[in-house]
């Protein structure tokens, strides 16, 4: 254990994902080290980040903006959406240039042993956006693991009842894995062989 503020730093370092006590500790000397005012702009880029970032008031994407650059883009194929759990697989789909529709943006994945169940997700958003009959397929891109895999069964089950073609990418994206780590080339061949999770039904 440190002393005072080092230890601070340390325990506020740990509780970031994927960085353990001893990532945290290389860290926090590094830092300690740093010249004064790299570590002052990094203080005040965390802070601007905080205060002016935020998420789209349609997809719940991040952005500056009330609504993101997506689906201010006149030129989307407004009737298709892809869903995915994060606004970091946003960015892995788009480098793909295979996808030309919107995106909508869970903020997670269905997870009992963390206590996330889909009220926690931004579903119900999703099922009002498909309200209006526009959207005739929804992607869904969730990661394909365990908790993904139980957010995209959940999802095509309910929206069986909305008269659209529901798909999900193409094997190529390893099991268990997510997808903002899948290279360019296979997430792309993974949308562009996408498979379909049921028919879509004709609304009478």
């Amino acid at each position: 254990m440190y002393e005072g503020p080092i230890q601070d730093l340390i325990d506020e370092l740990s509780r970031l994902p994927g960085v353990g006590p001893r990532s945290a500790q290389r860290i926090a000397f590094y830092l300690l080290d740093a010249a004064e005012e790299d570590v002052f702009s990094l203080a005040d880029t965390l802070r601007r980040v905080k205060m002016s970032a935020k998420f789209c008031e349609v997809c719940f994407n991040v952005t500056q903006e009330t609504r993101c650059r997506v689906c201010r883009d006149p030129r989307r194929d407004r009737s298709m959406v892809c869903v995915v759990e994060e606004s970091k697989d946003v960015i892995a789909v788009e480098r793909t240039n295979e996808f030309r529709g919107l995106y909508h943006v869970l903020g997670g994945s269905i997870s009992p042993i963390d206590g996330r169940g889909p009220g926690d997700l931004h579903t119900r958003e999703l099922f009002q956006r498909l309200a209006d009959g526009e959207v005739t397929e929804v992607i869904i891109a969730t990661d394909p693991d365990t908790q993904g895999e139980a957010t995209a069964a959940y999802l095509s089950r309910m929206l069986r009842d909305f008269g659209v073609k529901v798909t999900r990418p193409a094997s190529g994206l390893p099991v268990g894995g997510d997808l903002e780590y899948a290279d360019q080339i296979t997430l792309g061949r993974a949308f562009e062989g996408r498979r379909s999770m049921f028919a879509a039904t004709p609304t009478p």
